[in-house]
């Protein structure tokens, strides 16, 4: 059988079903269906009546039939779907009976393309008797690491794979809130990878439901948080999901096991040279880990990073830019309003040309222990400072006090994974409540890695110059401050007072 390939517009979901070689309905032709769902059929349709009777079944849509060419009508958000050639048609075979482990028809695998997540393609089908669907998400990582994916999956033996781009959500509905809630991970972390996960792992759930899987499966280590953040977003989403982790099954210990596994399964080894570091990348930041970086001691070498100039070869002259902000989430720069990815990307590029925004730490791994990472987050850095600084002139002291406090809360939340826990989203209502005043704009100077802030207005403003001058004013009378100071250092008198037995 050819290889039928479909790929969606941004309104449209593509099906592609297999059919006979030689079909007076499928002859030589590629059915594109602009279609809710993703859906493959491993065995022949007698007739373009079946075809239209099952997909019809399944979403009461309507069918029309042109010469071949099979078009439903939807508004829905695009998949871009790669169904097998005749080497992945081999999977309905391989996977009738039950694998090693036990059988599971169907399973989601986050699918990124290295050498892990190629080699769990086979694992999975060899052990739970399985076809395997890889998704993709595309959280702004770079086009480099989407580049091939296609041909990489039906190498490794997928019958599907599922591409979605999540920037846009990504950003509005995972960093945005964070930002609001002024969300820092034990005082330096922006929580990059740590948003990403739950926007990445719901959309796996969805994807599971639209291709009738009963089971997901991540490439994550049993050392990690990421195994963590995956699992309790399937678990709030879709309890009846089974979720595989191979790592913390298989008897694959490192890559050169990896390598072997997949010379055994024919699968193609990536030919790319292995980084001597630990990386995720996404519109937010860029996490560095491993090799010297495993000694806290060890200075992080120059060339490892690679969003950001080293602040000493940054420009010599400082830049400005001015953020707009409209009840605690930015929406322009330097005057144009862009969309939430668009205005990430801008500051990421501004940020990183000054060398803005590396963060070197130790932290406490959600699972006990500690490591270290060097994390790189330029434009993310220069919308926390406007933000917080822009709460200066707009929330009041006992406000200021309960946010940062509830702000570390957050944080430890969304470390941890619990991202959909009723307990963020209720403090999430509660900052977004208490920052619908947070409107206004804010001036920063970037050079050479530091970002100062230079000025701040706000219609919302509570700051008075009538009230704060040093000159009198008739709404603050000084001689006022006489009679609340001896209130207020009361206790303070009193307990001096009784140690001098008075």
């Amino acid at each position: 059988m050819s290889q039928l390939k479909t790929i969606s517009s941004s309104s449209s979901i593509n099906l592609a079903c297999y059919g006979p070689k030689r079909s007076k309905f499928f002859s030589s032709q590629c059915i594109q269906m602009l279609y809710p769902d993703n859906l493959s059929c491993s065995r022949k349709l007698s007739s373009f009546q079946e075809l239209s009777g099952r997909a019809s079944l399944l979403h009461g849509h309507a069918i029309v039939s042109n010469n071949g060419s099979i078009t439903v009508a939807s508004n829905n958000q695009g998949i871009q779907a790669v169904l097998s050639s005749d080497r992945e048609m081999e999977v309905s075979t391989a996977t009738k009976g039950a694998g090693l482990r036990g059988k599971l028809n169907k399973v989601v695998l986050a699918y990124s393309g290295g050498l892990d997540t190629s080699v769990i393609v086979p694992w999975l089908r060899e052990n739970y008797g399985c076809e395997v669907v890889c998704f993709t998400a595309d959280v702004g990582q770079g086009i480099k690491e989407l580049n091939g994916l296609e041909e990489k999956a039906k190498a490794s033996g997928a019958c599907q794979l599922v591409v979605k781009d999540l920037k846009e959500e990504f950003v509005r509905d995972y960093i945005f809130p964070c930002l609001r809630a002024g969300a820092i991970y034990e005082r330096k972390y922006l929580l990059g990878t740590s948003m990403a996960r739950p926007v990445i792992a719901k959309a796996m759930v969805d994807v599971a439901r639209e291709v009738g899987a009963d089971a997901v499966s991540h490439g994550c280590t049993g050392k990690g948080n990421d195994q963590v953040r995956f699992e309790l977003t399937f678990f709030a989403l879709n309890p009846e999901l089974n979720v595989v982790a191979p790592w913390r099954e298989w008897d694959i210990t490192g890559r050169e096991d990896a390598i072997e596994y997949a010379k055994k399964h024919n699968v193609p080894v990536p030919v790319t040279k292995k980084s001597i570091y630990s990386r995720d990348r996404n519109l937010w930041h860029l996490s560095h880990e491993g090799d010297i970086l495993e000694d806290p001691a060890n200075e992080p070498k120059k060339d490892m990073y690679m969003m950001s100039v080293d602040p000493e070869d940054a420009p010599d002259q400082p830049e400005y830019v001015e953020i707009g902000i409209v009840s605690g989430i930015p929406v322009s720069v330097n005057g144009k309003n862009l969309s939430p990815a668009s205005l990430l990307a801008e500051l990421n590029e501004i940020g990183g040309r000054h060398g803005i925004g590396r963060i070197d730490m130790v932290e406490n791994r959600l699972v006990g222990m500690k490591s270290r990472g060097v994390y790189e987050t330029p434009g993310g850095t220069i919308l926390f400072n406007a933000v917080r600084e822009l709460e200066s002139l707009t929330l009041d002291r006992e406000t200021i006090q309960v946010k940062d406090s509830l702000a570390l809360k957050y944080a430890e939340l969304v470390y941890a994974g619990r991202w959909f826990d009723p307990l963020r989203e209720s403090m999430d209502a509660f900052m977004e409540k208490i920052t619908e005043t947070t409107t206004g704009s804010v001036n920063l100077k970037l050079y050479k890695g530091s970002v100062s802030v230079t000025g701040r207005t706000s219609p919302q403003s509570l700051y008075r110059a009538d009230i704060s001058s040093f000159e009198s004013g008739d709404i603050y009378d000084q001689a006022d401050a006489a009679g609340f100071i001896r209130l207020y250092g009361l206790p303070m008198r009193v307990r001096a007072m009784h140690e001098k037995g008075i």
